[in-house]
C-alpha cells in the first residue's frame, strides 16, 4: 500500500475513535497519569532496546560481521529514529541493515541479523499470547472462555500445519511480491535450525525484552485506571502489537489503539480507557525514537571524525621522509 493511503486509514481510524468515544472518559485517564510513571515506561523503553540492540549485534555476528558494540547501538539507534518517519517499523529495519552492511562490509551478515531479529521477536510474541490466554482463561465468563480456549488450540494447531508446509513449498510457487519476504524468512530458519546456540539465546533475549514492554504497558494501564490481571495483558498487548504490524496504517497508529481497546473490552475495560493507554505508550514510542535519533547524530558524528583523523595520520606518516 501507498504511504499516503496507510496514513489516510490511520487518519480516519482515529477519526472515527474519537468520535464514538466519550471525552469525559478521555480526559479523566489523561489526569490520572503521574509524570513519574511515564518517565518510568519511557526508562523502561530505552532499557529494553538497549538488550534489543545486543541481541541484534549477537545475530549479526554470527555470521562473523565482527559489528563493534558502538557501531551496532548507532545503527540501532538509526533504526529506531527511521520508524518515526517511515511508513513502518520494515524502513526502520532497512535503513540498519543498510547502515550495518556498510560499516562491517558485509550486507549479507547485516541482512541476516535483521531478519533473525524480526523471526525471533514474532516467535517470542507468539510464546507471550499462548501463555497468556491460557492463565486469562479463569478471567473470562460463559463462552468467552471456552471461546478463547478454543481459539488458542485452533492457532497452535494452524500453527503446527502451516509452518511445515511453508518450509517444504517452493519458492517459485509463491506469489511474485512475497518471494523476497518468505524466502529471506526460510533462509533465516535454515540458519537458525544450524545455530541452536545463537537462536536460543536469541529468543530467551526476545522473551525477555517483549515481556517487559508487556509489564511496561500493564504500569501504564493501571496508572490510569486498568485493573486487569497480568495475564490478560500477557495476551492482548501481544495481539494487539501483532495487528498494528499488518501493513495497512502508518506504523500501526490506529490499528494498534482499536485492536487494543476490543480486546480488553470483554475483561470491562472501556474502550476509551484502552484507547488512551495505547495513545500513551505511542508518546513513549515518539520520545524513544527520538532520543534514537539524537543517539545516532552524536555517535555517527563522532565516528566520522575519528576516521577523519585517522586518515589524517596516515597521509602524514605516508609523506614523512623515511
Amino acid at each position: 500500500m501507498k504511504p499516503w493511503l496507510k496514513a489516510l486509514i490511520s487518519a480516519g481510524l482515529l477519526v472515527v475513535l474519537f468520535a464514538i468515544l466519550p471525552w469525559g472518559d478521555v480526559r479523566t485517564a489523561l489526569g490520572r497519569l503521574p509524570t513519574h510513571v511515564w518517565l518510568g515506561v519511557l526508562a523502561g523503553f530505552i532499557g529494553g532496546h538497549l538488550l534489543g540492540t545486543f541481541k541484534w549485534r549477537l545475530f549479526v555476528n554470527a555470521a562473523r560481521a565482527d559489528l563493534r558494540p558502538a557501531d551496532a547501538l548507532t545503527c540501532y539507534s538509526a533504526g529506531l529514529f527511521a520508524n518515526l518517519c517511515l511508513p513502518s517499523i520494515i524502513g526502520g529495519d532497512v535503513l540498519r541493515i543498510a547502515l550495518a552492511g556498510k560499516l562491517t562490509r558485509r550486507p549479507e551478515a547485516a541482512l541476516w541479523g535483521g531478519v533473525m531479529d524480526r523471526l525471533t521477536d514474532m516467535l517470542a510474541l507468539t510464546i507471550l499470547v499462548t501463555i497468556g490466554g491460557t492463565l486469562a482463561r479463569g478471567h473470562l465468563t460463559g463462552w468467552l472462555g471456552e471461546a478463547l480456549t478454543v481459539a488458542i488450540v485452533v492457532g497452535l494447531g494452524l500453527v503446527a500445519l502451516a509452518l511445515p508446509l511453508a518450509v517444504r513449498r517452493p519458492l517459485a510457487r509463491w506469489p511474485r511480491k512475497l518471494r523476497r519476504p518468505v524466502g529471506r524468512g526460510l533462509v533465516g530458519l535454515r540458519h537458525l535450525w544450524r545455530r541452536p546456540g545463537v537462536a536460543a539465546a536469541g529468543l530467551l533475549l526476545s522473551l525477555t525484552i517483549q515481556g517487559g514492554f508487556v509489564l511496561l504497558n500493564a504500569w501504564l494501564g493501571r496508572s490510569i485506571g486498568i485493573e486487569v490481571g497480568l495475564a490478560a495483558w500477557f495476551l492482548v498487548w501481544p495481539l494487539a502489537k501483532i495487528a498494528a504490524l499488518l501493513p495497512i496504517s502508518l506504523g500501526g497508529l490506529a490499528v494498534r489503539e482499536g485492536s487494543l481497546a476490543a480486546l480488553l473490552l470483554p475483561f470491562g475495560v472501556p474502550a476509551a480507557v484502552s484507547v488512551v493507554c495505547s495513545l500513551l505508550w505511542q508518546t513513549v514510542l515518539i520520545a524513544g525514537g527520538l532520543l534514537g535519533g539524537l543517539v545516532w547524530l552524536v555517535l555517527g558524528r563522532r565516528r566520522h571524525l575519528s576516521l577523519d583523523a585517522g586518515r589524517r595520520k596516515l597521509r602524514t606518516a605516508s609523506a614523512e621522509p623515511r
